[in-house]
């Protein structure tokens, strides 16, 4: 196969992976406290081609090559709910919730409910963490208040702080699915802000994402009527010089 055909190969499956992250962030456009993800591409010269019988040499061939996502921390916009147990973070950092083996993960995602026991967790059951770990209530805890350095209280007094941690560089964690996060050494922010009855939106704006959607529609369909040229071009070739004349 054709150098130019493999360039434009590589063009159209860095592409469709281009795709698949534009679609998911149009599917999270509604989703509290998502953050959207960026294909991160770069030129790639295959190491061991080479053109040394040719008397001339030949330019170098770069390739697309796809090698990762790189995820948009810009806060999204503030939206009022009025629930007294939905939480957002103003500035930077994330909610440390419990996972199934007794570990952290992190979202940005405040939309907080009490579970059958009583128990703070987030939207698909994991719970959240306070400076003490997880927080249970009763009926005798009566209205919940939090206050903005994330202080929870009811009238039963003081019942804990919610933990908000941070990390030196946020690039470097690693997605999880369900709107959450991991990554190593945590860094608890002490300069905390939040907002009761209020919940951080997707930072997915829809209009740039539709705007993107048609560009790769468009590249797509180029490097596609590309390759269909060259097989044309290929076979006609084969056709002309393969006949035998008389």
């Amino acid at each position: 196969m054709e150098n130019a055909q493999l360039i434009a190969l590589s063009r159209q499956s860095a592409l469709r992976n281009q795709l698949n992250v534009v679609a998911n962030n149009m599917a999270n456009i509604n989703t509290a406290g998502f953050k959207a993800q960026r294909m991160l591409f770069e030129e790639y010269m295959m190491p061991v081609a080479e053109a040394t019988e040719f008397q001339n040499r030949d330019q170098d061939l770069f390739y697309v090559h796809d090698y990762g996502t790189r995820t948009d921390f810009l806060p999204g916009s503030i939206k009022l709910t009025g629930n007294e147990l939905d939480v957002a973070i103003e500035g930077d950092g994330f909610f440390a919730v419990q996972t199934a083996d007794g570990g952290e993960a992190y979202t940005r995602n405040g939309t907080f409910t009490l579970d059958e026991g009583g128990q703070l967790v987030t939207p698909d059951d994991k719970p959240v963490l306070t400076d003490g770990g997880p927080i249970n209530f009763t009926t005798a805890d009566g209205k919940i208040e939090i206050a903005r350095d994330g202080t929870i209280s009811s009238e039963l007094g003081v019942r804990g702080r919610i933990k908000i941690v941070n990390f030196e560089n946020p690039q470097t964690l690693v997605q999880m699915g369900d709107n959450l996060f991991s990554g190593e050494n945590p860094i608890p922010v002490t300069n905390v802000r939040v907002a009761q009855g209020a919940i951080e939106q997707s930072n997915v704006e829809g209009v740039v994402e539709v705007t993107r959607l048609i560009e790769i529609t468009r590249a797509y369909t180029t490097v596609s009527k590309l390759i269909k040229d060259g097989d044309d071009l290929r076979q006609k070739a084969i056709s002309t010089l393969g006949r035998l004349e008389a």
